[in-house]
């Protein structure tokens, strides 16, 4: 590409691509696409966006041309790879300006020499470095700036680097610019220091864009170029001045503005220097144990004292938080219980540890985190008035909670304590005695000292477990201040329901539980929404914990269940209905059946719950989930759901429709469930399958569940589905097998085993085409055994069931293997009894010994030749399912079912779906479960023995080992 006559064609192509007109832009994108590949694309592309009298939008999209034809095209190895002649000529003009005035452009600029730094910087580029180093020190300050720019990108790139080699030349290049990095940014914040109170506005933000992008650089170096940081004086003096920067950094704060560019920008660098602390210490743990001392002095004065009075803001107090937490469970400053088998590190870091968090510190920070940080603030108290559903969103992890000061703070106060509790805990205890009694409803800051006082109790509850006698408290003080209703008492409501809902699975007494239900009714009643939604919370913590007794919770499941309902139908923040349906789900959970009489308000309220949630489909999920329990509790009743269940589970089953992608694995296992609890099949419920071929070429991790549906149908109908559907999941199952893992092939073929153990006429004929490879795998000896062992059930269900199949089966793999039908059968009874051990399962193993006893009597050659095979077989068999009567001392088969039995559940079991009665009634028709393997052994025997004569059959058993016939004979003693 010529670049004189190329440039002015590209500059019309790239303007038409910036066109709202679909007609001009779709050729011009079209067209700069075919250009790609051509050699001078990219330095046209250069000489445009380099070009400061062209307009901004053209120059903008050749940057992103440019940035994208580095990914694609500059690596050697790439198709249409880049020459070297030409990339040479492009890195050169790269750094030859940077005087770029637009800020995006610049940044984008910024970040294409990156990408090429990060591929060959600096064997290919050497002089990229030294270029920027001298950039930076240019009295210009648009250069200046965009050099500086430049440099950030470049070094936050490199750093990025993880493979040895290119950490060695990342180290190399830190300690080589790292005392001019140094150098730079102390210029540069001396400079602001001094501006901050002469300056104008504009210099000030000038000299502070450049501290901060010098900082920038610092960070990566600092953190990321050195192997023992510790040891080199430049790094170790720029993080022991990072404590006397922050301190003149958070004074200036005090001169400037609250609402202006320049505080942002200030309190971004601020954010900076701990980003570079807690990076550091992430990184170098045992590097930075000269730092913990100054750390924790200088994150303890800011955010306990009042020395951070003024200066401080809310983003600066999380991050020394995060800094005093880090410290205190790092676990590289934890030594072994056995003090000798720590490292020296380690025991030096521990010393200064301990010798800064004393008493009279831990005190104080647990004083002033409970007091002071855990207070519910005058902006939280009017949200609380303003937007009830925000507040419990914010309170319960909303998108902006692990970014705020509450959440930091509980969380450091629990692993202080945790780490310090014995020196704690009396702290609290004390904090708890001086709040005995009810609280003064005008005092709301006695209410509010109280509520952090509880929330502390709260998050310590398994630090206290010793040292508080909850239930007694509950009792004495807890319930009644559940029972004071005033309006201003509401935040103690809230947090005391809250708070027995971090006790109830640490320590609270089953006894206690009518109690506390009967107080969770009234609170669910409460004129205050956010307390009603938090008294939900805790009933679900209180159901779910595993001394939960459903006995106990049954006289008050009515009304909490109508309330419950109230709560969800009152609330209208997709996210809090969202909470309300999945306590109403857990509770459905426990109680199972008990729920049918309560549910038919939920019932009727969920398909307009659908319907109004269209756009929300995480609401929708939650919706799936409580249908699912609520199928599992109303079992064969849940028929009566199906006109809005099946097109529920058709959409979220339908790959087709884009909600899929959030409501399929749900949709798949109310679809499951559903089946489970089905007594009959519908024509509906059968025409939702149609969504089940497209799942099963996603082969996503959906597929067991996939496989568990299509083995739902065929114990529900068989004969309809398999009629219906057989031929379409045939193809499906072709295709699957080529493809699997063993896994799933042993998941498809357990399905076709089901088919034949159900139906054992249509089966083999509906899956005719799988069970040539099938009979190929036994004669082959497939090598896994598990496959294997499933070939051998399949195989045994079409021997034992339908014999008239197998011997079509057996004639077309003959000729397939161009064999004789008596040789190939021969071989496959041989491979049988050979990998035999490869079947653990019992019922599969007796399977395969009544599919080959059924091959008895037998005239043929062939088989004869094999007898003793099958008696070695058959005889394991009897090992495997024979128990000897202990008052008779005969033996019988344990595998037999005579007779329907209905078991009994015990209040803790499930009661059976339909699919186990399904199961259930298809185990007493089946030959495993029906069949006497100690009968069918003799009468095969005697039958064998007929036809034989005696001394033809004394000289077939002579060709078993001695032994084996001795234990059948044991075996069959009494026949």
């Amino acid at each position: 590409m010529d670049l004189n006559s190329a440039s002015t064609v590209v500059l019309q192509v790239l303007t038409q691509a910036t066109s709202q007109d679909t007609a001009v832009l779709k050729p011009a994108e079209e067209q700069l696409k075919q250009w790609e590949t051509q050699p001078g694309f990219y330095s046209v592309l250069l000489n445009i966006f380099t070009n400061h009298s062209l307009d901004i939008n053209v120059r903008w999209l050749a940057v992103l041309y440019f940035k994208h034809g580095i990914d694609r095209y500059w690596r050697r190895v790439a198709p249409h790879a880049l020459s070297e002649e030409e990339k040479s000529t492009l890195r050169a003009g790269l750094i030859t300006n940077f005087n770029e005035p637009i800020n995006q452009i610049a940044t984008q600029i910024a970040v294409l020499i990156a990408k090429v730094a990060r591929l060959d910087c600096p064997r290919q580029w050497p002089e990229l470095i030294p270029t920027l180093i001298e950039s930076v020190k240019v009295q210009d300050d648009l250069r200046q700036h965009r050099a500086l720019l430049t440099f950030y990108h470049v070094t936050k790139t490199l750093a990025s680097k993880r493979l040895a080699a290119d950490r060695k030349l990342f180290y190399d290049l830190a300690s080589g610019i790292y005392n001019f990095a140094c150098s730079l940014w102390n210029h540069h914040t001396d400079t602001f220091l001094q501006q901050i109170s002469s300056g104008s506005e504009a210099a000030i933000l000038s000299s502070l864009e450049r501290t901060l992008l010098s900082l920038k650089v610092l960070r990566k170096l600092t953190v990321n170029g050195f192997v023992e940081p510790h040891k080199n004086m430049e790094v170790m003096g720029f993080l022991h001045g990072i404590f006397e920067r922050l301190k003149q950094f958070l004074e200036c704060s005090r001169n400037i503005g609250t609402d202006n560019v320049c505080r942002d920008r200030l309190e971004k660098t601020i954010i900076l220097f701990t980003k570079v602390l807690l990076d550091f210490l992430d990184q170098h743990p045992f590097s930075f144990t000269p730092l913990i001392q100054r750390s924790l002095e200088f994150s303890v004065s800011y955010v306990f004292t009042e020395v951070g009075e003024g200066v401080t803001f809310e983003r600066f107090i999380v991050q020394c938080m995060n800094l005093i937490k880090m410290i205190v469970k790092n676990y590289a400053y934890k030594p072994s219980k056995n003090f000798e088998d720590s490292s020296p590190e380690t025991l030096e870091a521990h010393k200064i540890k301990m010798a800064f968090f004393t008493y009279p510190t831990l005190t104080e920070i647990c004083r002033r985190l409970v007091s002071h940080y855990f207070l519910l603030t005058e902006e939280e108290l009017t949200m609380w008035e303003e937007d009830p559903e925000g507040f419990t969103v914010e309170e319960t992890g909303g998108d902006s909670w692990k970014y705020s000061l509450r959440p930091c703070t509980e969380v450091l106060f629990i692993d202080i304590f945790h780490e310090y509790n014995q020196t704690l805990t009396p702290v609290l205890l004390e904090m708890m005695q001086t709040l005995q009694g009810p609280t003064n409803v005008e005092d709301m800051n006695a209410l509010l000292i109280k509520d952090a006082v509880y929330n502390a109790v709260g998050l310590a509850a398994y630090e206290l477990f010793d040292s508080v006698d909850f239930d007694q408290w509950f009792k004495n003080q807890l319930l009644p201040e559940l029972q004071v209703i005033h309006n201003r008492y509401k935040p103690l409501r809230r947090r005391v329901i809250w708070l027995i809902g971090q006790w109830i699975s640490v320590k609270f007494k089953s006894d206690l539980r009518p109690m506390l239900y009967e107080a969770i009714c009234n609170l669910l009643q409460d004129q205050d929404l956010v307390v009603r939604i938090e008294t939900a919370t805790t009933l679900k913590l209180t159901v779910d914990d595993f001394e939960f007794r459903t006995d106990q919770f049954l006289p008050y499941l009515e009304t909490m269940f109508t309330l419950l309902f109230q709560l969800l139908q009152q609330v209208t923040e997709c996210d809090t209905k969202m909470h309300v349906l999945h306590v109403l789900s857990c509770v459905i959970e426990r109680v199972n059946m008990q729920i049918r009489p309560y549910v038919g308000c939920l019932v009727q309220y969920l398909p307009l719950l659908w319907k109004q949630s269209e756009e929300h489909n995480m609401l929708r999920c939650a919706i799936l989930t409580t249908l699912i329990h609520l199928v599992q509790g109303l079992g064969a009743d849940s028929k009566n759901l199906y006109p809005f269940l099946l097109p529920v589970i058709q959409l979220s089953t339908d790959v087709s429709q884009p909600p899929h992608v959030y409501l399929l694995e749900d949709g798949l296992e109310l679809w499951l469930v559903t089946l489970e609890n089905s007594p009959c099949i519908t024509p509906e419920l059968l025409r939702v399958f149609q969504n089940m071929s497209p799942l099963l070429e996603l082969s996503s991790e959906n597929l067991r569940t996939c496989f568990k549906i299509i083995n739902g149908y065929i114990f529900l109908s068989s004969t309809e589905f398999l009629q219906t559907y057989a031929v379409g999941l045939c193809q499906s199952f072709c295709e699957l097998l080529k493809e699997i893992t063993t896994e799933g092939q042993v998941q498809v073929l357990k399905v076709v085993e089901n088919a034949l153990k159900v139906n054992p006429v249509l089966g083999p004929q509906m899956f005719q085409p799988i069970l040539p490879s099938v009979f190929r795998g036994i004669i082959e000896g497939e090598r896994y055994p598990v496959v294997m062992s499933t070939y051998l059930g399949v195989m045994g269900r079409v021997l034992l069931q339908n014999t008239s199949f197998f011997s079509s089966l057996l004639n077309e793999m003959a000729h397939k293997f161009n064999q004789e039908m008596d040789q190939l059968l021969g071989n496959m009874i041989e491979m049988w009894v050979d990998r035999m051990d490869n079947i653990t399962q019992p019922e599969r193993r007796k399977l395969s010994a009544l599919a080959l006893l059924s091959l008895l009597p037998s005239d043929n050659s062939v088989i004869q030749d094999k007898f003793c095979g099958i008696i070695n077989i058959s005889v394991e068999g009897l090992h495997d399912v024979m128990t000897e009567d202990p008052e008779t001392g005969t033996y019988k088969d344990c595998m037999l079912m005579s007779h329907l039995e209905e078991p009994k559940v015990t209040e803790d079991e499930e009661p059976p779906t339909e699919q186990d009665k399904r199961k259930k009634m298809l185990a007493l028709k089946d030959p495993v479960h029906t069949v006497s393997l100690q009968q069918f052994i003799y009468e095969k025997l005697k039958a064998q023995q007929e036809i034989l004569g005696e001394q033809g059959f004394q000289s077939l058993m002579e060709t078993v080992d001695t032994e084996i016939v001795t234990q059948l004979q044991e075996f069959l003693q009494g026949f």
